[in-house]
């Protein structure tokens, strides 16, 4: 049975630790958390968000680490991602890319200035 015929719909991001990064010319796996992180939700795309403890999980997968405490890996990665201008935290855990979403405009208020009088 296709995704297609049961409902279930694809997500183009799942990655190998041996996939190649063109761009760096070198494998995905030896690129950083946040590196990583970013391809994975480039291939996603801006349709499929992905919450963060399936990308921090893809991203450790990736990289092929054993982690002794999955909380605090997960909560090391995401202080990563937090931090990086890149990503865009979009609600209900799903992270998405900074790229996707416009910026927020701001409403400013009108300013009248007053002439001082002489």
């Amino acid at each position: 049975m296709t995704p297609e015929e049961n409902g279930t719909e694809q997500i183009p991001n799942a990655a190998a630790a041996n996939d190649f990064d063109e761009e760096e010319n070198k494998p995905l796996a030896e690129r950083s958390e946040v590196d990583i992180a970013y391809k994975l939700l480039s291939r996603a795309g801006k349709e499929h968000p992905m919450h963060f403890k399936d990308l921090i999980r893809e991203i450790i997968s990736i990289q092929g680490k054993i982690v002794q405490n999955e909380a605090a890996a997960i909560s090391e990665i995401y202080t990563m991602i937090n931090m990086d201008s890149r990503f865009q935290h979009i609600g209900d855990g799903l992270w998405g890319l900074t790229d996707w979403y416009p910026p927020e405009t701001k409403r400013s208020r009108s300013t009248t200035t007053k002439t001082p009088v002489k």
